[in-house]
């Protein structure tokens, strides 16, 4: 077991613009600073959330990052007072320091209401979790908008940035045959550009039958060649899960 931290901060910095807290992310990591927690939300999200779980959420902005760090009190200070200051460097409207314990269980828990909140706002929600090096969190967050605007969707953004982890989720409604096209369409521009920067089509939940005409793209050839012989060696009737994964 790992000893309760003697010292923890938690902060929350609100941005006019997105490309703000994405570059605050990476200035954060470039400065050798480990948060514990390093989790952002989008305009839409931060509605949902505070709708959803009346944290007190600022309304007035574009982008939210919640930071906490924890360990020994004077490092806890000492990265505390970094992180805040490359927040105000890349443009934070507000950087909030929680009071107490309570305000900081009560912030974390805006982030943990994300899925949930937006659950509440269309028929489907659609979640995935596109990874991308934390040094292109900025362009895949602005990319994931302009995919938005483009295909004329609804997407709410939340995710873990300290591994530049991102969840779009798609607020949608499966009935409407020609908006999930779209949002088909759109996922496969996401999945694309993730793979372009060096990233992922998947950072915690797995491929799955979802993903599973994306593999391949991802994986490469010889990595797909190699699966498929090791799948053959494990089981040369192809009866475990036909289809599941490879046809």
């Amino acid at each position: 077991l790992i000893p309760k931290p003697a010292a923890k901060k938690t902060m929350v910095a609100t941005f006019d613009a997105m490309d703000q807290a994405a570059q605050t992310v990476s200035d954060i990591i470039a400065a050798q600073i480990i948060p514990c927690t390093l989790e952002f939300l989008d305009r839409t999200t931060i509605h949902c959330v505070e709708d959803f779980a009346k944290v007190g959420l600022p309304l007035d902005c574009e982008a939210l990052l919640l930071m906490e760090t924890d360990g020994h009190p004077a490092a806890v200070a000492e990265e505390a007072a970094k992180m805040e200051d490359l927040a105000k460097a890349n443009g934070a409207k507000e950087v909030r320091v929680a009071k107490d314990d309570a305000e900081a269980t009560q912030l974390a828990t805006a982030r943990r209401s994300a899925f949930s909140a937006l659950a509440r706002l269309a028929p489907t929600i659609i979640l995935e979790d596109a990874t991308v090096p934390r040094s292109e969190l900025a362009h895949m967050i602005r990319f994931v908008a302009e995919v938005a605007k483009k295909h004329e969707l609804k997407i709410g953004t939340f995710g873990h940035m300290g591994d530049g982890n991102l969840h779009p989720t798609f607020l949608t409604d499966e009935r409407n045959e020609a908006e999930i096209h779209r949002v088909h369409e759109a996922f496969k521009e996401i999945f694309d550009e993730a793979i372009r920067l060096g990233g992922t089509i998947t950072g915690e939940h797995g491929i799955g039958l979802a993903k599973k005409e994306f593999l391949p793209k991802f994986a490469g050839a010889a990595q797909m060649r190699v699966m498929r012989e090791l799948r053959k060696a494990l089981d040369p009737k192809g009866i475990l899960n036909p289809g599941k994964m490879f046809d």
